[in-house]
């Protein structure tokens, strides 16, 4: 019986722990942005849990979680995303298995169209969250039609969020987090392969389970991968520990790129956070992370989500942030620490 309460509690956390619902308590007001010698504070969106960002022709396209819709910011500078006015490009259904509960969006671009992939489950049923997406061959995703490609049948159809795309050698990969099985508890990193950008082909294989304490704050979780290729490596940053905790912080896979990706084998652990966890100054609860490069190539930024007090948890009191990063000896990514909300950062190369 303990181990029975023990599953429903978990279900009931990660509910909560992505929801981004409108019934959450309002932010408070940002710190007001300085313009100084073409500088900037954070956070670059009040509210924005679960942020991704894409870039193509010299724009950039920013979604997060807002749990029952999916929007796009289109911007031509990251640092002043505030400005950016969201473009709603669908609505769920007002009931069904993608009917409640949109989670952590992604936008990419493969061979000249673009997929939005995002979590969803059936009128509220978390247990029921699954991987869907969209396509749109319009050259700005704002625009144009979105197609409903339906479920992403992930192989063993498993409870899964957070779900990602690479493309590398001529092949597709899609990683996402889920449960081992249909009781929920620990959430896991999978991967498996893609035969095109809507249909994924088995097996379902475990990258990474919450195995270290600083993985299992509150409980044990590995949520939000997403892939970051450099020269002969691929990584895959992820987020861990309970989203609701001031523990929440960024973990590292590591594999070689002409490896199997689909073989546990293959990846490296790191046994420490690589980005947080990190309790001052405004930046508590810091990660699900994305990527962008400046237009000319010189400069790598991460984006992430944080909450400005402790205790805040997983609602919309998290806010998109950006800070600038660099690399290793090793080859591997430096992200330093969390930037606090009073530091004055330099505007992206371009900016």
């Amino acid at each position: 019986m303990k181990n029975y309460l023990f599953v429903l509690l978990a279900l009931v956390i990660t509910y909560g722990c992505k929801s981004g619902n409108p019934a959450t308590p309002t932010p408070s007001p940002p710190v007001t942005a300085v313009d100084t010698a073409g500088k900037f504070q954070n956070p670059v969106l009040p509210v924005g849990p679960d942020p991704w960002v894409v870039s193509r022709n010299g724009s950039y396209y920013v979604m997060h979680t807002t749990g029952n819709n999916l929007r796009i910011y289109k911007t031509a500078a990251m640092s002043r995303l505030n400005a950016a006015r969201p473009v709603t490009v669908w609505t769920p259904p007002a009931t069904g298995p993608n009917s409640r509960d949109i989670w952590a969006p992604e936008l990419h671009n493969i061979d000249g169209k673009w997929y939005l992939y995002y979590a969803a489950d059936n009128n509220g049923v978390d247990a029921t969250h699954r991987m869907f997406v969209l396509e749109n061959a319009s050259a700005d995703p704002t625009t144009g039609t979105w197609i409903d490609r339906g479920q992403l049948n992930l192989p063993d159809n498993k409870w899964a969020i957070d779900g990602t795309v690479l493309q590398l050698n001529g092949k597709l990969y899609y990683a996402w987090s889920g449960w081992e099985n249909d009781l929920g508890g620990s959430q896991n990193l999978y991967i498996c392969k893609l035969t095109n950008p809507y249909t994924a082909e088995g097996p379902r294989v475990r990258l990474s389970a919450p195995t270290y304490d600083w993985e299992k704050q509150g409980f044990g979780v590995n949520e939000g991968p997403e892939f970051l290729v450099r020269n002969n490596r691929v990584f895959i940053i992820y987020s861990a520990s309970f989203c609701g905790t001031d523990q929440y912080a960024l973990g590292q896979l590591a594999a070689d790129t002409t490896a199997n990706l689909t073989d546990p084998v293959a990846w490296t652990k790191s046994a420490t956070p690589v980005f947080g966890p990190y309790a001052t100054s405004g930046t508590y609860g810091v990660g699900h992370n994305g990527f962008f490069t400046t237009p000319d190539g010189t400069e790598n930024w991460l984006i992430y989500h944080a909450n400005a007090a402790p205790g805040q948890g997983c609602g919309d009191f998290r806010s998109i942030r950006m800070q600038p990063f660099t690399w290793k000896a090793d080859g591997s990514p430096d992200f330093g620490t969390p930037a606090s909300l009073t530091t004055l950062l330099k505007r992206p190369s371009g900016e």
